[in-house]
């Protein structure tokens, strides 16, 4: 049990406080918070924290969107439809293995922002060493194994055979860039939790212009294939994630090693651990719901098929403020859990669920208004029930959104102020509830039971997230924070 640091370095210049033989020694390591580029989220206006970090996050994961909208056009109109359907047979599968990469990251990079929010850079720089080599034995561990794999995982998903060379050429590539996924999730989520969250995101822009081209240029003039398409998407991350490090090293001074800080470390290991496996375990549970689901909803036709299909397609684009909004309280519950200020956390949790809300509600209304005209851009005009049944299940969607939004919220709030394993417990009451619906609802109901399965899942997860992130809030003003 650790407290926060009362040495909190100055407007003016950077303090360094490390335990020298028991005594606490000050070294000045830089200029101010400006001049280095990182972002001190534990002063000043609460809800202009929340926005400026949240809105160049939310940029990223429109064009992340965007760009996988972008690609599968690419891969579809010069491939064809078995090329496009083999691709996109493999969503589900790298959803859980990409997704708990992105979640082990992410988690790796909590105690770093608590340990700035502290002052303790000595520290921090040994979680980001740490978190390197880490990183590294998962980045080897996982591409082994999953890649051994890959074959038994599509046969146990039931890939269909003219489909299934398609998919096992594209998703072993994909696979095979494990390494450059987790150096890019792993350097951009440094950089967020030293308050940065622009950088990640014209990294991100880069890379995913990047890919658009190669994917052009390896599909279209050199016929290369869905090899082509995972080429692309591979080199792209790693282009981002070397660009990401480099930019960070150049950046800020502060984590810049000295002595003996950049070596293995047992309790910064399991710290580490406890904090990044829960996270991605998270993605991977939440996954399972869905494949769970999309079976449900496979045994009502093609056409409640389809539905679903447009309807999510759309609601990615409408789940990404949800999305920054849950990014940005990590961070900032992060720092301000370190520099031990319970009442601006819960400032932050409280504010940044009535921007949430706030959009919820026009959420309602857009898709409301345009609903038929969103959901006509993935589905031919002249489908008008499956456009309605699209319609419905965005419909459904939005007006659930409230209990969407205190989800990624409360969540990363708890994930920030050290409770990753709160996290993993959320996403398995999700899974519980989109399997209710699949096992249970899907059958009697059909489709209709299908629009309500995420947002029962969103509130089996609040009524766990709200009192648990309150406790921990509590824990937080009584004096505990666990760096």
């Amino acid at each position: 049990m650790k407290q926060g640091l009362n040495n909190k370095y100055s407007k003016s210049r950077i303090l360094e406080v490390s335990n020298v033989s028991g005594a606490a020694e000050v070294t000045e390591i830089g200029m101010s918070d400006s001049a280095t580029g990182v972002v001190d989220m534990t002063e000043g206006p609460v809800t202009g924290h929340i926005l400026r970090f949240a809105l160049p996050m939310l940029l990223g994961y429109l064009f992340q969107q965007f760009y996988s909208m972008v690609d599968t056009i690419i891969v579809g109109k010069y491939l064809g439809v078995h090329a496009l359907a083999g691709v996109g047979s493999t969503g589900a599968i790298s959803f859980m293995i990409i997704g708990f990469c992105t979640g082990i990251c992410a988690g790796f990079c909590i105690p770093v922002a608590q340990c700035f929010g502290a002052g303790d850079h000595v520290k921090m720089r040994k979680y980001i060493a740490n978190a390197a080599w880490i990183s590294a034995a998962f980045a080897v561990v996982l591409t082994v194994m999953v890649c051994a794999l890959t074959g038994r995982i599509l046969h146990i998903m039931d890939t269909q055979p003219d489909i299934y060379d398609f998919a096992y050429d594209y998703i072993f590539i994909v696979f095979a860039g494990i390494p450059a996924t987790i150096l890019y999730n792993l350097a951009s989520s440094i950089i967020r939790s030293l308050g940065d969250s622009k950088t990640p995101v014209y990294f991100l822009l880069l890379s995913s212009a990047v890919n658009i081209v190669l994917d052009l240029v390896t599909i279209a003039v050199f016929g290369m294939g869905v090899e082509g398409a995972a080429y692309a998407t591979v080199f792209s991350q790693l282009v981002s994630g070397v660009l990401c490090t480099v930019y960070m090293y150049k950046k800020f001074a502060i984590i810049h090693f000295s002595g003996s800080e950049a070596s293995v470390d047992g309790k910064c290991i399991r710290r580490l651990m406890l904090m990044g496996v829960p996270m991605g375990l998270q993605y991977t549970i939440t996954a399972i719901g869905s494949v769970i689901l999309q079976t449900a909803v496979n045994g009502l036709g093609y056409m409640a098929v389809a539905a679903v299909t447009a309807g999510s397609k759309i609601r990615l684009f409408f789940c990404t403020p949800y999305d920054a909004l849950g990014g940005t309280m990590a961070t900032f519950a992060g720092q301000n859990a370190g520099a031990m200020k319970p009442e601006r956390v819960k400032e932050g949790v409280i504010k940044a669920t009535v921007i949430g809300f706030i959009y919820s509600a026009a959420g309602i209304m857009l898709m409301l208004i345009l609903g038929d005209l969103l959901c006509g851009l993935f589905v031919d005009g002249n489908e008008t029930v499956i456009i309605s049944m699209a319609k419905y299940f965005l419909i459904v969607d939005a007006c659930f959104g409230f209990f969407l939004t205190m989800v990624n919220v409360y969540r990363f709030a708890m994930q920030g102020m050290g409770y990753s394993g709160f996290a993993m417990i959320a996403g398995i009451l999700e899974m519980i509830g989109r399997s209710a619906v699949a096992f249970v609802l899907v059958p009697v109901m059909g489709f209709t039971a299908a629009c309500y399965a995420a947002p029962l899942a969103w509130i089996f997860a609040d009524i766990f997230l709200v009192p648990a992130c309150l406790k921990c809030i509590s824990k937080l003003r009584s004096g505990y924070v666990n760096i």
